[in-house]
């Protein structure tokens, strides 16, 4: 049976100093050359993960905020009218058209709002009310698209406030807000009047209190802004909402949860997702492309450590020989060449972790807009940072296993006949 630790082992070394530990750093300081380069290369794979990983964090982030600076991460809208035959189908010859779709509200949309705020999913629900009007002024006229909504939770879906740049974003009953295209199409300015005709007859006169820039010329030339009650009254539905805005805690769930939020009230809702199609798959090609990306390069840091280990177990057979007949057990052989793994993918991971962090801080100085603004906000997240450690950590262990365990097989009387 094979001593955990022979007298001589025990004469040379304190009984609290960990031998393992011990072997391994002398063979890795003993190799200096193969260290350094085995480092350096391990530093620089996981500061290449870092770096892309946060600014690919980034661009998502700022691309979503983009998107989802002028709407809601879910939408809950009415069911859409369909033709029904009146017989068991339709007669030879007839075709069903569909019908035209009228101005409709959310039945009991009250008792809707109540059941995705009980949703712990769910951080905020906005009523709305949209439909189509004409803004008259003088000989000028445009058709526009109206949202009728209530100020206080509306802001807090669709920051409205921020995209003011002219007047303020408060609305009463009699107010309204047009966006710059718009102003600049009728002529109209904060304080001045528009009359809104609806296809029902109804119109009002409304002042503009605020003039607003989305970021889209469409945009800012078709959407208005009301009151709630305004909307209703000039709609003709009093009471009555046609849409439900809602956000959630986690924007890329959206879909599950507006497949939940179907499930459980029967309103048919659309998250920002299924109506971004297009742009969510070019978001989720760019993840797929970065993971494989890292995973290569976690590949070659892996292929690199077990490289070095190798030659180091060719080098140092004879030394392993002779630890082994002094009575080191092979179970300590192998745990010796597995902390030099584990050393190394850490302490690469260290200055990797520093070097991806200096490349970031560097980029973010270079890169800027035209009036010097960031081209766009880079978060140095800890936990990635941890996560590369703890993965560089484990990829080294993984790599080491393979040369440690043909160290812990080598003979002692081969190892030092040479």
């Amino acid at each position: 049976m094979e001593s955990a630790e022979p007298p001589a082992v025990r004469r040379a070394f304190p009984s609290w100093l960990p031998f393992e530990w011990i072997v391994a750093v002398r063979f890795l300081r003993e190799g200096r050359m193969q260290t350094a380069f085995i480092l350096v290369g391990v530093a620089v794979g996981v500061g290449v993960i870092i770096f892309m990983s946060a600014l690919l964090a980034g661009l998502q982030g700022n691309f979503v905020r983009r998107v989802l600076t002028g709407q809601p991460h879910i939408q809950l809208l009415p069911a859409r009218e369909t033709a029904r035959p009146l017989r068991d189908g339709p007669a030879v010859g007839v075709v069903l058209q569909p019908p035209l779709q009228r101005l409709k509200g959310i039945d009991q949309w009250q008792g809707v709002v109540e059941t995705l705020q009980e949703m712990p999913e769910v951080v905020h629900v906005s009523p709305a009310l949209n439909g189509s009007v004409l803004a008259v002024r003088g000989d000028a006229s445009r058709a526009v698209s109206v949202t009728g909504m209530d100020p206080q939770q509306y802001y807090r879906i669709v920051s409205l406030p921020e995209k003011i740049v002219r007047g303020t974003a408060q609305i009463q009953a009699t107010d309204m807000l047009v966006g710059t295209e718009l102003a600049s199409d009728l002529g109209v300015g904060v304080g001045d009047k528009l009359r809104i005709s609806a296809a029902n007859g109804s119109d009002a006169v409304l002042t503009v209190a605020g003039i607003f820039d989305l970021g889209n010329k469409g945009a800012n030339q078709r959407n208005t802004f009301v009151a709630l009650r305004t909307a209703q009254s000039l709609l003709g539905l009093p009471g009555g909402v046609t849409v439900l805005d809602v956000t959630v805690h986690d924007v890329y769930a959206a879909e599950r949860v507006a497949q939940r939020i179907t499930a459980r009230t029967g309103v048919e809702a659309d998250s920002w997702i299924k109506t971004n199609e297009q742009f969510f798959t070019a978001v989720s090609a760019q993840t797929t492309a970065n993971t494989a990306i890292r995973g290569f390069v976690a590949l070659s840091v892996a292929l690199g450590i077990a490289s070095v280990l190798v030659v180091s177990v060719v080098q140092r057979s004879r030394e392993i020989g002779i630890l082994r007949a002094m009575g080191i057990s092979r179970a300590q052989i192998l745990r010796v060449f597995l902390l030099q793994g584990g050393l190394l993918g850490f302490g690469g991971a260290l200055a990797g972790s520093v070097m991806g962090a200096l490349s970031l801080v560097v980029w973010q100085q270079v890169a800027r807009n035209p009036d010097g603004t960031p081209l766009f906000p880079l978060e140095l997240d800890p936990r990635l940072f941890g996560v590369a450690l703890a993965v560089a950590a484990l990829t080294g262990l993984l790599a080491a296993f393979a040369p440690a365990l043909r160290a812990a097989r080598l003979d002692p009387a081969v190892a030092i006949r040479g």
